[in-house]
């Protein structure tokens, strides 16, 4: 390995964005929407740090059957699916196979809605700059699909923000979003855990209490 590793934890990767952030800082039009589950650890460091309004874009990758660490596109909320036609192409993966993917992915989605959101409506993104945050990329198949989703409602502004990536994936999301932070683009790149030294996966007890956190936060700073 050519580079040393980045970044202790995701609250470090959080605070390394959120100084990246920094002309953001207190600006009522802004949201910060977090990829669960691995996103919102750095998503609430960006939001704590800069006083920014933080919600959840919920977001999953479509798995290649057999190896669902290998992306062949992703979903997001309000219907957005996004394909990885190489990769389908490159595996001969039959129709009936994504289809069973986005299904089951599907459902994982509303899970995730009812266990983080619960009866709290999802923000209004209409006219908002928006920060998309994830823990790092691979192929930006779920970022892609962020993306779309978040487009679809008309935001003023889609800022891309990530720790890690590798640079043809930035390359290929460029063109998407208005703005690209990614402080660490490492050669050769193999996988993002490799750039944490503490990449535990995050649980949804973690999210629903970093989540509950910034929004006690945001109702205490509403009521001032």
């Amino acid at each position: 390995m050519k580079w040393d590793i980045p970044f202790r934890d995701r609250v470090e990767a959080g605070q390394a964005l959120a100084a990246a952030l920094a002309a953001w800082h207190g600006q009522a039009d802004v949201l910060v929407l977090a990829l669960p589950r691995g996103g919102v650890p750095v998503a609430y460091e960006i939001a704590s740090a800069l006083a920014l309004r933080l919600d959840l874009m919920l977001v999953r990758k479509l798995g290649t059957p057999g190896h669902k660490e290998m992306a062949m596109g992703a979903i997001a909320s309000g219907g957005v699916q996004v394909l990885n036609d190489d990769v389908i192409r490159h595996l001969n993966i039959s129709p009936a196979a994504i289809d069973a993917a986005v299904q089951e992915e599907t459902l994982e989605l509303r899970r995730r809605d009812q266990a983080y959101r619960g009866q709290r409506p999802a923000p209004a993104v209409a006219g908002q700059s928006v920060i998309l945050v994830d823990d790092g990329l691979a192929t930006g198949a779920t970022m892609r699909a962020a993306i779309a989703a978040v487009r679809q409602q008309a935001p003023a502004r889609i800022v891309v923000a990530v720790p890690v990536a590798p640079a043809e994936t930035l390359t290929m999301l460029r063109p998407l979003a208005d703005q690209l932070i990614c402080p660490f683009t490492p050669e050769p790149f193999f996988a993002i855990g490799q750039c944490y030294r503490d990449f535990a996966q995050t649980s949804d007890q973690e999210v629903n209490t970093l989540l509950g956190q910034a929004w006690r936060r945001e109702q205490g700073d509403a009521a001032q």
